[in-house]
């Protein structure tokens, strides 16, 4: 991690707000589908936001998690190398979060490197996180592994089919957007700029 000294002022009250966001309920819940998507041979941290971020602070766990989601020989990460060097760490979680970029996550719910990296943003990692288990519920490809009430499903697009008839009918028809031209008048108006009669 880097060697920053501590925030003062409006810096260490923005941090504070940003710390406040962490869940610690939703952590153990994302680290209880870690570890079922993961397989069950994967050690759980300890509780806690400083836990939680040194399991995840390699890469190693996202990249698995990741790959998991996608049939065997498909994974969007071919090897994920086991090191100690801290910018390959750092490209690892990179190579994750472009996975799930790529898996459907959108690009607003997914975290900076250094919101990890650094412990900037952990309530940004669950959010990405959240949104991942969301996509793979709603997928439902049978790559998913874990309890299904976890995850919201994301709303699927209702897609509607209209007749060249119905089309025709619907260009005939004035909508209430349009307004009305029923009603209205112009009666008992006077022009505009003229002057107001004071008696």
């Amino acid at each position: 991690m880097a060697n920053r000294g501590p925030t003062y002022g409006l810096s260490r009250e923005v941090q504070e707000k940003i710390d406040l966001k962490y869940d610690s309920d939703l952590e153990q819940k994302l680290v209880d589908w870690i570890v079922a998507q993961c397989g069950g041979n994967m050690e759980k941290p300890q509780t806690g936001k400083e836990n939680f971020q040194k399991w995840l602070l390699d890469g190693t766990i996202l990249c698995r998690l990741i790959n998991s989601l996608y049939p065997r020989g498909k994974e969007p990460i071919k090897k994920i190398a086991e090191t100690q060097m801290a910018f390959k760490q750092m490209e690892k979680i990179s190579q994750f979060l472009q996975a799930a970029e790529a898996y459907g996550v959108t690009t607003t719910d997914i975290f900076q490197t250094v919101d990890l990296w650094e412990a900037k943003d952990m309530a940004a990692v669950q959010r990405t996180l959240m949104a991942l288990g969301s996509v793979a519920v709603t997928k439902d490809d049978g790559h998913y592994r874990g309890d299904r009430e976890w995850f919201r499903r994301k709303a699927q697009a209702y897609r509607r089919e209209f007749s060249e008839e119905q089309l025709r009918q619907g260009q005939s028809l004035i909508g209430l957007q349009m307004g009305s031209n029923r009603g209205a008048s112009q009666a008992g108006m006077t022009g505009y700029g003229m002057h107001r009669q004071i008696m």
